[in-house]
């Protein structure tokens, strides 16, 4: 039986196409959405990410993600050094400044700065330059940060440092080691540009020792972004965290919990979650129609031929097996196109510097919704099919 209600399906092209592209449009928009979402995800926690080294995070009591954050005093620093189990813990500040660029224009940097004895926090440099290089006078490192075109200077000298007006529609070329930037009436000069992981939202960083981030940042009271904790041999990093919790009155968080954490303020708070979440509806919605009007359609059409197996012996269970067999057979090709569909798409979307990435859940999303799609289909389909009554189709009512 299964077999005559593949050979139905298949031959009625027009309506087997229609079913195939309904499912694969769902399978291909729901991946899509989870892998986009899961891209701009990890890319929200890219700083906590970056500091692989560090076991525990400490901040304000009032910060629950990266993207958000308050400094703390420098007693803080000391409070949790003394901390029983504490192996080594460093300062990481950040901070936001506008840099001039020397063809006149402004840009906003994330500053970020590690600390000047180990370097903890600082992410390796292209071209396999040392960290030695930050130590020379006003030096920085600086990254894309997922961002495109906005760390372009001039390519011509003679467009640099203009003493008249800026020198904007010139040819341009991307910073490299030895340009200069103003950055809050402080001249650094670029040492070298930093593999740091693309962020989200996209934003140009500027990496540099802790003693230049703190003078070329806003003077502030409180200068501390995080405390960066390893835990000493034998000690449980989720152990270290609610110790230090409980000696400081700071928020202490393993580097898995502040993750999770950055990905919940992210759910609340970022409206890209809103336009996901729309997609999703999208998909669903555009999927049970096509999916479930064609399913609908084929099995209305093929009434008489239903109506001959019933009339021949066939149970309704195996009519309902069959209609499934359909719907599990368009089900199947339809997400194998759309993921591989999505794979395409995504990597273009890569190369792009889009935030995408397929994790291990992302096919599984797509595939749970083609099944809740042909679920439904099928079960509608099912109805007419149930209420068959052999005498009344041959009759033509």
């Amino acid at each position: 039986m299964l077999y005559i209600a593949v050979r139905m399906l298949l031959g009625d092209r027009a309506k087997y196409a229609g079913l195939v592209f309904g499912i694969a449009f769902t399978s291909f928009l729901v991946t899509f959405a989870s892998s986009y979402f899961s891209g701009f995800m990890t890319r929200g926690f890219a700083l906590i990410t970056e500091n692989q080294f560090a076991d525990v995070w400490v901040m304000d009591p009032m910060v629950n993600s990266v993207e958000q954050t308050t400094n703390m005093p420098w007693w803080a620093l000391d409070r949790v050094r003394s901390v029983e189990g504490v192996r080594s813990a460093v300062p990481l500040v950040l901070g936001t400044a506008e840099a001039r660029f020397p063809d006149g224009r402004f840009q906003s940097f994330q500053v970020i700065g590690f600390d000047d004895a180990t370097f903890a926090g600082a992410p390796p440099l292209r071209g396999g330059l040392g960290y030695n290089v930050l130590r020379a006078p006003n030096a920085v490192a600086v990254a894309s940060g997922g961002s495109s075109g906005k760390l372009d200077t001039p390519l011509l000298s003679a467009d640099q440092w203009p003493h008249s007006r800026p020198h904007l529609d010139v040819p341009m070329r991307e910073l490299e080691q030895g340009d200069e930037l103003l950055v809050n009436d402080h001249l650094v000069r670029i040492a070298g540009r930093a593999e740091a992981l693309p962020r989200f939202p996209p934003r140009p960083l500027l990496y540099t020792p802790l003693n230049r981030a703190l003078a070329i940042l806003l003077p502030e009271r409180r200068q501390i972004t995080f405390v960066l904790v390893t835990a000493a041999q034998g000690v449980s990093p989720s152990d270290l965290a609610a110790h230090i919790e409980a000696r400081t009155g700071l928020r202490a968080r393993t580097s898995a919990d502040f993750k999770a954490d950055t990905v919940h303020w992210f759910l609340i708070n970022s409206e890209d979650v809103g336009d996901i979440a729309s997609m999703l509806i999208l998909a669903m919605s555009v999927g049970f129609g096509v999916t479930g009007v064609m399913l609908y359609m084929f099995t209305t059409e093929n009434l008489p031929q239903y109506a001959i197996l019933s009339a021949m012996g066939a149970t309704r269970k195996m009519l309902l097996s069959m209609i499934f067999a359909q719907a599990g057979l368009s089900a199947l090709v339809g997400t194998g196109l759309g993921l591989g569909l999505c794979g395409i798409v995504g990597r273009l979307a890569e190369m792009a510097g889009y935030p995408f990435r397929i994790m291990w859940f992302t096919p599984l999303a797509g595939a749970a919704m083609v099944l809740l799609v042909s679920v439904a289909a099928a079960v509608l389909s099912a109805r007419p099919v149930l209420k068959l009554q052999p005498v009344l189709v041959f009759a033509g009512r």
